[in-house]
């Protein structure tokens, strides 16, 4: 990190100041000064500060990804989130966590592994272990995490998918609430992905408590978003009714053509329920297409001894049969909208841009066979790229009042989704400046103010006087995401400095 102005003040002067709370963006200028934003708008210049010209230039906060599954590679110094603007991430999402890992830690990183694209060596046993080594300076981005429920079920009873007992239940208890005190600002669940799926409600009910009783949020990853989305939203609302929880309901669409009516309905659910007092809210990626790891085509029960026993199914032409047929029944794609992104080696590298449907021509083979060989060949070490919701319902969900804005972005060894390099530059230059889906002061607030608002991050997402200095400043006519489906590992253009806590992390450079 470099710190360009030194101990003096520093001027943010003549830009355009779109301030988080989705208010008409107005010139003015920001005076920074050490760590925090000592004033905004008009003010007599000091004498000894150092000047940035941000002429056409806006200031904006520093963007807050809510939904990042970034939680291995916020300890690498990566800057694919920095050059879009992004200051801090909340990791921990879907029920994958990085701790704790309890007597569980190779359970915890194969469970985890697909979607922290990470290796052997990792293991924290708290949350306080896992934010003392993220929470330095060292770190790009403040990072702030959940504690995911998978990983909570792993470190107490490895890949059981049964309902737990009370011994282990209360044990899920006291971690979380440890968790809570030591920092973690939430609770994630990943109802789609074993062990998190065996869950009974019953089980979701007592660890909600826990939640609403430190005043956290709860995030959930629900058990469908295709056929029967409708039911996951009412038991999500109905599980925050109980308990009194904050529910914030993980990228929200309707997956396959058959579903997309589906939308408004669940919509509608989540306006009813907040128009009755649940504290209810949703968060979107801005892209149509979605991206998870290959096992969760499969029906959760061939996961219920982990990897290993999910290979010995998949050699048995019997399991085989028997999961095909309940495959066949809850995917809601069509399989030209399912493409491999990764696989774990060389061996397939030949699949990462085709879809099943490709996959099985050349193959000679039925897509659901493709499936399961690609699975037992890279033993389960397969990431994919589906084309799920429809632009209308995109934009749709994207304008909700109750909808945050976010990049769901994770690494993989191979093709990522395109949003891990340009989600917010995508949503301030393609959807609002190009296609004017949204006032740029609307689409700044639901990456700023209030996502910082929802998940109670506090002196950030604001450009108010003793803040954080976190800010970034972009060009609103150039600014673009250049990451594209079949060439996702592009940085964006039009992002000209970022700063964290007055600390310069971005500048543009310099002349040759």
């Amino acid at each position: 990190m470099s710190q360009l102005h030194d101990a003096r003040p520093l001027v943010l002067l003549g830009g355009m100041l779109a301030d988080g709370s989705g208010e008409e963006i107005r010139p003015g200028n920001v005076l920074i000064h050490g760590d925090r934003i000592v004033t905004v708008g008009h003010f007599d210049l000091p004498a000894d500060a150092s000047i940035i010209d941000c002429t056409s230039l806006v200031v904006a906060p520093g963007f807050i990804d809510v939904h990042s599954h970034s939680d291995l590679q916020v300890l690498e110094g990566r800057r694919e989130k920095l050059l879009q603007g992004v200051t801090s991430e909340v990791v921990g999402n879907c029920g994958f966590s990085a701790y704790p890992h309890g007597a569980h830690a190779a359970e915890l990183r194969s469970f985890a592994n697909g979607i922290f694209c990470g290796g052997d060596h990792w293991e924290w046993d708290t949350a306080g272990e896992y934010l003392a080594d993220t929470g330095t300076e060292e770190t790009v981005a403040s990072v702030y995490s959940l504690i995911g429920h998978g990983s909570l079920r792993v470190a107490v009873a490895g890949n059981r998918m049964d309902a737990l007992e009370e011994p282990l239940l209360a044990s899920m208890e006291q971690k979380l609430a440890e968790a809570f005190e030591q920092g973690a600002i939430g609770f994630s669940t990943g109802l789609m992905y074993a062990p998190g799926s065996g869950a009974p409600a019953s089980e979701l009910e007592r660890l909600c408590s826990v939640v609403a009783a430190h005043d956290k949020i709860y995030c959930t990853h629900m058990r469908d978003y295709g056929f029967y989305l409708l039911e996951a939203v009412d038991e999500q609302i109905r599980l925050a009714e109980r308990t009194g929880c904050r529910l914030q309901i993980s990228h929200l669409q309707a997956v396959g053509r058959p579903n997309r009516e589906l939308n408004d309905r669940a919509l509608e659910c989540i306006e009813a329920a907040h128009e009755r007092g649940v504290d209810v809210a949703f968060d979107c990626y801005p892209y149509i297409a979605g991206s998870t790891v290959m096992t969760q085509l499969l029906p959760q029960w061939a996961l219920q001894g982990g990897t290993a026993g999910m290979l010995t199914l998949l050699a048995a032409p019997t399991q085989r049969a028997r999961m095909e047929e309940e495959m066949l029944g809850s995917i809601a794609n069509t399989w030209d909208e399912l493409f491999v992104s990764a696989v774990g080696s060389e061996r397939n590298a030949h699949a990462v841009g085709k879809s099943l449907e490709e996959l099985g021509e050349l193959r000679q083979q039925r897509p659901a066979d493709v499936i399961f060989d690609l699975l037992l060949e890279e033993r389960g070490q397969v990431n994919v790229l589906e084309f799920n919701q429809s632009e209308e319902n995109l934009r749709r969900n994207l304008n909700h009042p109750l909808a945050i804005i976010i990049s769901d972005g994770f690494y993989v060894k191979g093709r990522p989704h395109p949003r891990l390099h340009g989600t917010f530059p995508e949503l301030l230059g393609n959807l609002c400046r190009d296609r004017q889906w949204m006032p740029l002061a609307t689409a700044i607030h639901k990456i700023t103010g209030l996502p910082s608002s929802r998940f109670g991050i506090a002196e950030r997402g604001f450009l108010r006087a003793g803040y954080l200095a976190d800010v970034t400043v972009f060009d609103p006519a150039t600014i673009r995401s250049r990451a594209t489906y079949t060439n996702p590992e592009q940085s964006p253009e039009g992002v000209h400095y970022v700063f964290r806590e007055g600390r310069s992390l971005l500048e543009p450079a310099s002349p040759a």
